[in-house]
């Protein structure tokens, strides 16, 4: 496995939750409720987005992450990613981290699948770095710690083999197996199947510098093109003209790792086009779907260590039971058979169960705990920022 991974999973995946709560902090502050639209101000949604961003980018935290380390289990990370966003002045409760981080971890993972060259993945991961950026373009202490770390992945990363790029997408499928989480903004783009897995098509770009297929060519020994021959690749491709930007500033071409709650177009996650596409100031329909998921579970986030005097910051996501059923793809359901399981057991069933389970965490323990060591000393490490 590769131990480069760690540094990109974090990042992409603290990208991807920036992005869930920027999207749901602006529609609150467009909401059309003057009672609700009351509770918060544009900047409390700020001052969440910097907190986050600061610790997520500061200097000891990454240079701690930066070193060969092998990638953490999915509990270790996120634990890590949890407490990262308790560093502002908002709270999850455990039902909504579980939701957040599924949205975030099957997202990743879809880019991943997409991504043309296992090189590209910085370019993913660059992508979000570019918009997490213009997040707090707005407070140059934060923005200097981005700028920092960007240079410094750029040296980690500018030096790996392509041998290398490919044991590191090795070790993130490996991450990403048995991960089915069904989407309901992937289900209505029809990427995803009502059994969780994605749609890959056969068609689109190819990678940058490879040939698009579909043409046969024959040599002699002497190395000289004799014969040519067509065949049909079962799929319309194209290829691309430049290589995306792999520096601190430039078009990165690649469109995977955007803000897909906020573009205008989101089924266009492969590569940019000719002209550039402008954000959408209005939230995406599509997107708002999958992330009203999330709103009752969330429920709040009560602020914690607000000094006295300052307004609490209190975010209703969900409204009505209604709207939750409508937003959770209630009619992907019907597709599957549905198995009614007895809550209660008798004591003797549930001490053997007990027994069973304790043996599983006792081995768990066991082999994930160089990783956890690792976990709980960023963890501390975050306590003291």
């Amino acid at each position: 496995m590769s131990l480069r991974t760690l540094p990109l999973v974090f990042i992409n995946l603290g990208g991807e939750m920036l992005y869930i709560l920027d999207q749901r902090l602006r529609a609150h502050n467009t909401s059309e409720d003057k009672s609700e639209k009351g509770v918060w101000s544009e900047s409390d949604r700020r001052r969440v987005l910097n907190d986050i961003v600061g610790t997520m980018f500061s200097k000891s935290f990454m240079d701690e992450l930066l070193k060969p380390q092998q990638l953490y289990s999915h509990r270790t990370m996120k634990t890590v990613l949890t407490r990262l966003a308790h560093t502002s002045i908002m709270r999850l409760n455990p039902a909504s981290m579980d939701r957040l981080y599924e949205l975030m971890i099957m997202a990743f993972k879809y880019q991943v699948f997409l991504c043309p060259r296992p090189k590209d993945l910085l370019l993913i991961s660059y992508n979000h770095i570019d918009t997490i950026r213009e997040f707090v373009r707005d407070t140059p202490v934060v923005m200097n710690q981005v700028d920092e770390t960007h240079r410094n992945i750029i040296e980690v990363y500018s030096s790996l083999s392509e041998g290398q790029f490919q044991l590191l997408r090795q070790t993130l499928l490996i991450f990403f197996q048995d991960m089915h989480i069904r989407v309901s903004l992937f289900l209505k783009n029809q990427i995803q199947n009502p059994s969780g897995r994605f749609v890959l098509t056969t068609s689109g770009p190819v990678p940058y510098g490879a040939d698009v297929p579909g043409l046969i060519r024959t040599f002699d020994l002497r190395g000289r093109e004799v014969n040519r021959s067509e065949f049909p690749p079962g799929g319309t491709y194209s290829g691309l003209v430049r290589e995306g930007s792999f520096d601190l500033n430039g078009d990165r071409v690649l469109r995977l790792g955007r803000n897909l709650y906020r573009v205008e177009h989101p089924e266009e996650t492969q590569t940019s086009r000719t002209h550039s596409v402008q954000p959408d100031s209005a939230p995406n329909p599509l997107a708002k779907e999958e992330l009203n998921q999330l709103a009752r579970l969330m429920g709040s986030m009560k602020a914690e260590n607000v000094p006295k005097g300052e307004p609490q910051f209190r975010i209703n996501l969900f409204t009505t039971d209604q709207e939750e059923e409508a937003a959770s793809g209630g009619e992907q359901e019907a597709m599957f058979q549905v198995i009614n399981i007895q809550a209660v057991q008798d004591e003797q069933a549930a001490s053997e169960l007990a027994r069973i389970a304790g043996q599983f965490t006792d081995e768990e323990e066991k082999l994930e705990n160089p990783s956890s060591n690792k976990g709980d000393d960023l963890l501390a490490m975050m306590d003291d920022l």
